[in-house]
């Protein structure tokens, strides 16, 4: 059985053109689109973007981080997915952080709140999801973390985490926490951990050696990235690669928007035969 998966930091569903000029005040305060010769940054809601280009996209899971609440429902539609969101910081008085998130998103930004969503094509070689957890994975300062992890109908299990950021120490402590629980929870079967680890392999060697020498899991993005997708017990058909940034972008008139601050990672996985 083969599989793709894809990791996406989602930037609380907003867009990010190349142009750091584009992002003006007055196009956070009165909503006014920026363009330059080739993007526009645009101040709207954009969960059917959103979709589109992830229903478009060819892969059997994704996992999804810094993802709106509200986008669960809309993208586990237009995917035609099984779905399973862990809620994770900002969460509070959800209905109304919602409401403005839509008026102004990135005003209220990252105080929308957040998830990380994991997708498993219905229909897909994964099969269904047959079990569902949520982990907090750092609680307290600077804010919380969790991992939510999922099981299919196929033995092979997912775990999506996003762990602290800007702080390498306290994102490894989160990473091999996360890693520690998706290991029990998976016990022999074939394990994908993947997300946003905030941990460049790079900088942080020591971190992704513990992965590898206690926990079996293998097969970081780039020296440099933050995110990743790992495995265990899996064969690697296609190693874990960031899309290019343009397969992120969505016609907007003559020009391009381009979502999210983070290009998705993919990779392609096979069961080892049986016996």
């Amino acid at each position: 059985m083969q599989f793709t998966a894809v990791s996406w930091n989602l930037f609380h569903g907003r867009d990010y053109p190349p142009n750091s000029e584009l992002f003006t005040w007055r196009s956070r305060l009165l909503r006014i689109t920026e363009r330059d010769a080739t993007h526009v940054q645009v101040n709207r809601d954009l969960t059917s973007e959103f979709a589109q280009l992830l229903a478009a996209a060819e892969w059997d899971v994704a996992l999804l981080q810094e993802c709106p609440p509200r986008f669960a429902d809309p993208l586990t539609r237009a995917c035609h997915a099984n779905g399973h969101r862990a809620l994770t910081s900002r969460n509070s008085l959800g209905r109304l952080r919602a409401f403005t998130a839509r008026l102004n998103p990135d005003l209220i930004a990252s105080g929308e709140g957040g998830s990380n969503q994991t997708l498993v094509r219905a229909g897909g070689s994964l099969g269904a999801i047959t079990e569902r957890h949520t982990m907090a994975i750092h609680e307290g300062r600077p804010e919380r973390r969790a991992m939510g992890f999922v099981r299919t109908a196929a033995g092979v299990c997912i775990a999506n985490l996003h762990a602290t950021n800007d702080r390498p120490a306290l994102a490894a402590e989160d990473v091999l926490r996360a890693a520690k629980a998706a290991s029990e929870w998976a016990g022999d079967s074939p394990l994908l951990f993947g997300g946003d680890f905030n941990l460049r392999p790079a900088q942080d060697p020591v971190a992704f050696e513990q992965l590898r020498e206690r926990f079996g899991l293998e097969g970081t993005t780039a020296p440099g990235a933050i995110d990743h997708v790992l495995s265990r017990g899996l064969t690697v058909t296609a190693p874990p690669q960031a899309w290019p940034p343009e397969q992120r972008e969505l016609p907007c008139g003559e020009l391009a928007l381009r979502l999210s601050d983070h290009a998705p990672v993919q990779a392609s996985f096979a069961t080892p035969p049986s016996g």
